[in-house]
């Protein structure tokens, strides 16, 4: 009988490793794939987890696939501020939705529809620049103020993710004008911004939900980091064998989405995929990981991801509130609230 040899397994690693190393190198991202035309997409994007899913779904409906039934909370938020009864309102939904979804949508937030519009476009802009021009940006060192890659997690991911991304790192210090890419500095720091205001009205609300003082989180500085990601995902032409974010939980306090009309994000809700359906104007807040842990479970951070789709691009804008602040507070614990354990 013939030996049978090991040697293929350890090749594809190696391979792998390699073709990770060539796509990073061209520093153009999945655009630049896109751009030169290919019709099948390279094997480091194969989700071989994700084409299990789609192939049991396809035999068995009921299996936890996707659906778009129910769809996650929407919240308005008109009269907040200047009317204690509306106000009372939006604290019990607020708190039930954190409750139960770990997801809702805001609509009337107090941001207009165009600063939306504008950001989006400002997104967009940077990611359909000239190559060359946006190589400058191209990074994989995490303690710049404003980089741009594919794949953050690049070399450790199991498959990777059809997106490219814009980061930057905007509060407690934010980068020099300067330092934002010139087609999208205006309107990223007056979005930020608003975003920030609107974040520190959310922990307000986090706050009451929780029968807490409503400064009590802002004053435990969940409100002192953000994190903002404009994302890109380029029109897939294997949308079932890949993803354009694979299935995670944000590991900040809470997290405040701005997305187009594609669509693709789905979230996990009672073992199922939900889509969470494109309203224009809205956005969508997802508690994190650590708001979990400091409401002693109470309020719940939920798996989610986005599809890939052979419309678009895609563009998004993920802005995290979350706690990494070294040097000043690398000291700083978080657990449970000690007024929310029995």
């Amino acid at each position: 009988m013939a030996e049978i040899k090991s040697e293929p397994a350890e090749q594809s690693i190696y391979n792998r490793i390699n073709e990770l190393k060539a796509f990073d190198e061209t520093k153009s991202g999945v655009k630049g794939l896109v751009d030169s035309g290919l019709s099948k997409i390279p094997t480091i994007f194969i989700n071989e987890e994700y084409k299990l899913e789609r192939n049991n779904n396809i035999h068995n409906q009921k299996s936890g696939g996707s659906t778009n039934n129910g769809g996650i909370p929407i919240i308005d938020l008109t009269g907040v501020d200047d009317d204690p009864n509306l106000r009372c309102e939006i604290v019990k939904k607020v708190g039930e939705a954190c409750e139960k979804w770990g997801f809702f949508q805001i609509i009337n937030h107090g941001i207009p529809v165009t600063t939306l519009d504008e950001m989006m476009d400002g997104i967009r802009r940077f990611h359909e620049q000239d190559k060359e021009a946006k190589k400058e940006f191209y990074s994989r060192d995490i303690t710049r103020k404003v980089y741009y890659n594919s794949n953050f997690d690049l070399y450790l991911a199991e498959a990777t993710n059809w997106r490219d991304t814009l980061s930057c790192v905007m509060a407690p210090r934010g980068p020099l004008p300067q330092q934002l890419p010139a087609v999208c500095r205006d309107i990223f720091i007056e979005y930020q911004n608003k975003v920030m205001k609107l974040g520190h009205t959310l922990l307000e609300l986090f706050s009451e939900a929780l029968d807490l003082n409503q400064s009590y989180l802002e004053d435990i500085g969940c409100g002192e980091g953000l994190f903002v990601m404009g994302h890109y995902y380029p029109p897939c032409p294997e949308p079932d064998l890949t993803l354009g974010t694979s299935s995670h939980t944000d590991n900040g306090f809470f997290t405040i989405l701005l997305q187009d009309q594609i669509g693709g994000l789905q979230v996990r809700h009672q073992n199922q995929w939900l889509d969470v359906n494109s309203i224009h104007g809205a956005l969508i807040v997802n508690l994190a990981d650590m708001m979990q842990l400091i409401s002693n479970d109470k309020f719940i951070s939920v798996h989610h991801r986005v599809l890939a789709n052979t419309r678009g691009p895609r563009v998004s804008v993920a802005s995290f509130f979350r706690t990494h602040l070294p040097p000043e507070n690398a000291s700083r614990l978080y657990g449970p609230i000690k007024e929310l354990i029995s």
